[in-house]
């Protein structure tokens, strides 16, 4: 009669169970099924509280996942779990427990699959009741309770298998749509996230990564001390590294493509210590699908990128090959280098083969005209030379001199024509390792395509100066200078003429020689050349008679200039010489010409020389009305 009844209760036990799964199939929620479980195992085995530990296999512990208390009206003690998986392997149930932790409890359920202990259903009996149940309807009755909860662990792990694959078709999907490598890594870090919240995730990786902001994002090197992701990306290989002391354990997943790994996704569980096999394969799943869309990223970044560098050496080149002056090609090509390359600073720097000296191509960036530039042309310029390579610098600057850097990422290329170095370009950031090596590539293949095509505008430029410049001097011939006074009158507001005559030159002539005297000119030819712009016109006016003329400059900067001459050359010639300067000017709207202002200077001189020479002399509206500006 006793054993009829049990195999009745059995039954209706596993009604109760069959009925809960089946009216669960909507909204699935494991905890729940869990709870309901124990609310009725309590009035079926007439017990005072139920409760259930899972066993996690992450912490190697058991957890309380459900009860029928009311939480926090009692401490649950954490068990002694090795006396439990031993006696898990003994039998499926415990009456009136001794394991340490357990002893307020009657009756041990312990729940087992395939010799492994899942978990425990733990009954606190009412105050008098004992268990008067037999063993074989206690065994069946934890049987039954393992059974369910297989199932509807088997079905919590389907379902959530199934939402796991759908975020991964999902991602997969958007991987495919999009070829910003930024928005593939983002959207690795939002789906770890989404599936495991309480993960530590970040992406190792082997290139540049500037610009990933607010990712997870690290270098990976090759000189860490991280052996195991390097061991991972060098492998292509999933790699584990746990940590007792730290009590977690770290995967590493490479980003693994076709052609290649393109860093490594480390995934760090906390309070864990083995990774279940499943969400191993679901990572590597990801960080695969991960590898191939960063590929794809990778590859159409490249091939834009050499289609737009391909277009710039199309551009300039197309641009050398036109009939535009240097200057403006010049400005064209460092417009193009600081667009392309977001650099700060450009400059083309020639070369004087005869002296060794740098003289800086117009149309070069406004830096390069000061003089805080001059200790980079040095340098750039002395290694160049000595080396006959390109130059990359990350990080340009010495111990002694690091608080006068400015700029620490430097690219210099040699402009080497038939054998020899004509000049080369500096290309400058103020930022650290700015410029990847690709750019310096493309620096180098833009220069080599436009050295001839420098060469030979500069060639020309100087053929075309040659015409109209004096032999002597190296300054320009008084028909050219009057061709472009001409022009100016036309063009401008005012401009400024100064002629200038060497003080008792036929005695330097007579004491020294015609060839002493050629040099004094040469000398005072170079000092013009060092006092004026490069808009500004020098010319030989005929015999010792030097002039200058100043497109656009007002009276007062032409007496600054000639009286600066006056000076210089009174203490810069050998053998020493002084000179006497006659200044006129010109403003739009007075009837003024190039024969009335030569007029005005030249009598300026003539009462200077009259006046005791050495000084500079300003002719005004009237004739006769000069302004000596020196005693």
């Amino acid at each position: 009669m006793e054993e009829t009844l049990e195999r009745e209760l059995l039954l209706k036990l596993k009604i109760s169970f069959f009925e809960l799964i089946c009216g669960s199939s909507d909204s699935f929620s494991f905890t729940e099924l869990l709870s309901q479980m124990l609310a009725i195992l309590k009035p079926f085995m007439n017990a005072d509280e139920v409760d259930f530990y899972r066993f996690d296999e992450w912490k190697q512990d058991l957890i309380l996942e459900a009860t029928t208390r009311i939480r926090g009206k009692e401490a649950i003690i954490s068990p002694d779990i090795v006396t439990v998986q031993h006696e898990a392997c003994q039998r499926s149930f415990i009456k009136n427990p001794s394991i340490p932790g357990f002893e307020k409890y009657d009756l041990l359920m312990l729940l087992d699959k395939a010799g492994k202990l899942e978990g425990m259903i733990a009954l606190q009996m009412n105050g008098s009741s004992q268990i008067s149940a037999s063993d074989n309807f206690l065994e069946q009755a934890t049987s039954e309770c393992g059974s369910f909860v297989d199932k509807i662990s088997s079905l919590a792990d389907t379902m959530a298998e199934e939402k796991r694959y759908k975020q991964l078709f999902r991602v997969t999907e958007k991987f495919h749509s999009t070829m910003d490598m930024d928005a593939v890594l983002g959207e690795i870090i939002s789906t770890l996230k989404e599936v495991y919240p309480t993960f530590i995730y970040y992406l190792l990786l082997s290139h540049d990564h500037k610009g990933y902001e607010g990712l997870p994002v690290k270098d990976l090197e090759y000189d860490s001390e991280n052996l195991t992701a390097m061991q991972s990306y060098v492998s292509g290989q999933i790699q584990f590294e746990d940590s007792l002391a730290d009590r977690n354990s770290i995967m590493y997943a490479p980003l693994k493509g076709k052609q290649g790994v393109y860093g490594v996704l480390q995934v760090i569980a906390p309070d864990s210590l083995v990774f279940p096999q499943n969400e191993v394969e679901f990572i590597k799943l990801l960080a695969n699908t991960a590898g191939s869309a960063l590929e794809n990223a990778k590859l159409y970044e490249q091939s834009r990128k050499l289609i737009a560098d391909l277009q710039l050496i199309n551009e300039t080149s197309h641009q050398l090959n036109t009939s535009l002056r240097l200057t403006d090609t010049m400005k064209f090509i460092c417009g193009q280098i600081v667009k392309s390359f977001k650099a700060q600073e450009v400059g083309f720097i020639m070369i004087d083969s005869e002296s060794d000296d740098y003289s800086v191509l117009q149309g070069s960036t406004s830096f390069f005209f000061s003089k805080h530039s001059s200790k980079y042309i040095s340098d750039v310029g002395r290694r160049i030379q000595k080396e006959m390579e390109p130059l990359f610098i990350g990080d340009y600057g010495s111990e002694d001199e690091i608080s006068s850097i400015y700029f620490k990422s430097i690219m210099g290329v040699p402009m080497i024509q038939s054998g020899d170095l004509k000049g080369f370009a500096i290309v400058l950031h103020e930022e650290p390792y700015h410029f990847a090596f690709e750019t310096f590539k493309l620096l180098q293949s833009l220069i080599h395509h436009s050295t001839l095509a420098f060469t030979n505008s500069i060639l020309r430029e100087e053929l075309e100066k040659m015409v109209v410049t004096d032999h002597l001097t190296r300054l320009y011939s008084r028909k050219y200078l009057d061709e472009k006074m001409k022009l100016s009158m036309l063009e401008d507001s005012q401009g400024t003429f100064i002629l200038i005559d060497i003080d008792n030159f036929k005695g330097v002539n007579d004491k020294y020689g015609h060839q002493v005297g050629d040099d004094v000119l040469i000398q005072l030819a170079r000092q013009i050349a060092k006092n004026i712009r490069g808009t500004d016109i020098g010319a030989r006016w005929g015999g010792e008679e030097l002039a200058i003329y100043l497109p656009g400059a007002p009276l007062e900067i032409g007496v600054m200039i000639a009286n600066r001459l006056v000076d210089k050359v009174e203490k810069h010639t050998q053998p020493n010489v002084t000179i006497s300067c006659g200044v006129s000017a010109w403003i739009k709207g007075q009837a003024d010409t190039t024969k009335t202002l030569f007029k005005r200077a030249d009598q300026a001189l003539y009462f200077a020389k009259d006046s005791g020479k050495n000084k500079v002399v300003v002719q005004k509206e009237n004739l006769f009305d000069f302004i000596s500006t020196q005693e």
